[in-house]
Order: structure tokens, then C-alpha cells, then sequence
């Protein structure tokens, strides 16, 4: 079994006073995770959300109902949270009134999930999120120098569990994962008036990774006005398939300032959008995959870290452009990813280097590559 990062950092808190809220995509992971942390303990009661009867049973949920259901177990496991009306009171409710008892609770959409856990348990929640397999972990769990060579085969197939235990199979296994998830948990939304176009619109995404994005432009291609495109991105972003960065602006007057580029979580996930599992030798997308790549294992490290560090890309009017702005602490770093080191040329934009001159420049190449991620 891959040992998860994430695993560290709730054991701490299981028997504590507080829920824990783990959200992420289907299939990262999350079940698995928790039977790891909870072992052969038998005191736990695992309820699924996505369950009609366990659905019903919440909604007249009573303290005194709650105990009988909970009998003698210490831990409280809801999966798919989400889909249970009035979660958050729900929780609230054990963890006010049921001493010694854990509660864990899952989801798959931060969209439903944070809005209904929010308030009414401001102050008794920790809340985490989960990624697909990360850099570090495969490389903790085999070595760095057999994950660095796979590096090219997680360009196209990703870092998804199921996909990762079982090489040979993971066209299947993306194709199933993308049409089961997609489809579940964002096109059954009720504010999805036009699925069709928000497929469009995800391929249209998935196209321009490493690009700015206009949502007037994709509107337009699509049929969809900007607000509309905005909204769908926002769903996207939420149900952990996408990332927004934006613009990094202090001193110049010529740095954009409202732009934004659109990653995703997984490349397994965004190739099998385009139809192009293609592997990389064959490919003319491979610098904007590996950028990608980059970025998305940063963003994960620094999440499982907690780390405070807000991360943009950098631009001008004049096409002066550096890949990922990382600010943490007040020190600013930036960096450029280049797949072919051969034709990288460690040399910073002169405007930024003048608007920023305490900043640090470094080239990230597969040669350096864990210089970045293994932090």
C-alpha cells in the first residue's frame, strides 16, 4: 500500500473534539486513507451518502436517534457527505451533545460540501483536501529514481490510484473514472442547465493548459456568455477536476493584471478529455503537459504542508512571461519549466528581474525536477 502524506497529518487529530472533513475527487483515495487510519478498528459506523436510506435516515436526525444509531462506536465515518440535506448540522449535532465520538466526513464536491458544513460548524471542523498520488509519495514508496523515470508515462496517464496499481490498464481505467465522475458528481447539479457545453467547455480548457484563458473568447467558441463560462469554471474548480492561477502584478504598469491560466489536477484525466493518450515521443503538447505536471505537484505539496505560499504566473503586454510565481514569507520565486533542458537558457526576463531584483529564478527541467517537488 503507497503511504499518503495527508495520512500524517490527521492521525494527530483523530479522538479529538473537532470533525474532520477530508474533500477531494472520487477515487483519490479518501476511503482508503481512513481504513489505513482506522485499521481493524471495529467502534466505527461507515455510512455512504450516496446511499438513498442512509440520505432518508439524516434528515430526522435527533441526538437521541443519533446515539441509538451510534451504540458503542468511538468514530463516525460518512463518505460522499455531500449528498446528505443539512450535513453540517447533522455533524454539529454529534460533536456538541455525542462526547468521545469522531466524526470523519468526505466528499467529492467542495461546491456542496464546504457550503453546508461552513456555519454551522464554524470552530469544530478541521478541514482537508486530497490529491491524487503525488511525486513524493511514489517516489517515498519505490525510489526517486524510478519515479523520475516515469515521469513520461505520468504526462499521459496521471497519478490516479486505480490507474497507478494497475499499469497496462489505464486507458479503461481513465475512460471509466472521467464519464463515471464527470458526469455523477458535476453534471447532476441543478444549476447545469447545459451539459453539453460545459464538456465543451472542459475540452476547450483542457486545449489551452499553459495558455491565458479569456472567457469571453471560450464563450464565444462555445456558445456560452463569459458569466456563464465563469460560473461553470468556478464548478469545475470546485469539484477538484481544474486550478485557476493568476496574475502576478506589483511594479510594472505593462504586467497583466486580470488574466489567469487553467491546469488540471490530473493529466490522466485531461488527456482522456481530449481523446490523446498518445504517449509522449508522439506527442506536440508535451511542454505544456510538463508544465502542468510541475505546477499541480507543487500546488499538492504545498497543501499537504500547509504551507501559506500564494502562487501566480507572470506576463506582460509585451509577451515577457515566467511560468509560476511562488510568494511565501515576503521571499518571491520564479520559476520556468522546460522539458527539453537543451533548450533552456537560465536567464531571468530583464524587466522582472528589475521590477523584482531580491527575487529567485530557477529552471525547473527533469534533470532538477525533484529540487522542486520534494519539498
Amino acid at each position: 500500500m503507497i503511504h499518503r502524506i495527508l495520512e500524517e497529518n490527521i492521525r494527530p487529530l483523530l479522538d479529538g473534539n473537532k470533525a474532520i472533513i477530508i474533500m477531494g475527487a472520487r477515487q483519490v483515495g479518501k476511503s482508503t486513507l481512513l481504513k489505513q487510519l482506522l485499521g481493524e478498528n471495529k467502534d466505527v459506523l461507515w455510512l455512504n451518502g450516496d446511499d438513498i436510506d442512509i440520505q432518508n435516515l439524516f434528515r430526522e436526525m435527533s441526538s437521541t436517534r443519533m446515539r441509538a444509531l451510534l451504540g458503542n462506536n468511538k468514530y463516525l465515518v460518512i463518505d460522499e457527505a455531500q449528498r446528505i440535506p443539512d450535513i453540517g448540522l447533522r455533524i454539529k449535532l454529534v460533536t456538541d451533545q455525542i462526547p468521545n465520538v469522531q466524526v470523519v466526513a468526505t466528499g467529492s464536491s467542495s461546491f456542496d460540501l464546504a457550503s453546508k458544513v461552513n456555519e454551522p460548524l464554524t470552530g469544530r471542523k478541521r478541514e482537508f483536501k486530497m490529491f491524487p498520488m503525488t511525486f513524493k509519495e511514489m517516489a517515498a514508496h519505490t525510489s526517486l529514481l524510478d519515479e523520475l523515470r516515469m515521469i513520461p508515462h505520468r504526462l499521459v496517464y496521471g497519478y490516479y490510484p486505480e490507474a497507478v496499481y494497475n499499469p497496462g490498464d489505464e486507458k479503461n481505467i481513465l475512460k471509466e473514472l472521467s464519464d463515471s465522475y464527470l458526469y455523477k458528481d458535476i453534471l447532476s447539479l441543478d444549476n447545469i442547465n447545459k451539459p453539453d457545453r460545459l464538456m465543451r467547455l472542459l475540452k476547450a480548457l483542457a486545449l489551452q493548459i499553459g495558455s491565458q484563458v479569456s472567457y469571453n473568447e471560450i464563450g464565444s467558441m462555445i456558445g456560452l456568455d463569459s458569466k456563464t463560462v465563469e460560473r461553470y469554471v468556478d464548478i469545475l474548480e470546485k469539484s477538484f477536476i481544474v486550478f485557476r492561477l493568476g496574475s502576478f502584478s506589483r511594479n510594472l504598469r505593462n504586467e497583466l493584471k486580470a488574466s489567469r491560466k487553467i491546469y488540471f489536477w490530473d493529466l490522466g484525466i485531461r488527456n482522456v478529455v481530449i481523446g490523446n493518450l498518445a504517449q509522449i515521443e508522439n506527442r506536440t503538447d508535451t511542454g505544456e503537459l510538463w508544465e502542468n505536471f510541475a505546477i499541480a505537484e507543487r500546488l499538492k505539496q504545498n497543501a499537504y504542508q500547509n504551507s501559506f505560499a500564494q502562487s501566480w504566473f507572470w506576463r506582460t503586454q509585451q509577451q515577457k512571461e515566467i511560468d509560476y510565481i511562488e510568494e511565501e514569507n515576503g521571499m518571491i520565486n520564479a520559476f520556468e519549466f522546460k522539458w527539453n533542458e537543451r533548450k533552456s537558457k537560465n536567464k531571468c526576463p530583464e524587466s522582472f528581474s528589475t521590477a523584482y531584483p531580491d527575487a529567485h529564478f530557477k529552471i525547473i527541467t527533469p534533470k532538477n525536477i525533484e529540487e522542486f517537488l520534494m519539498i
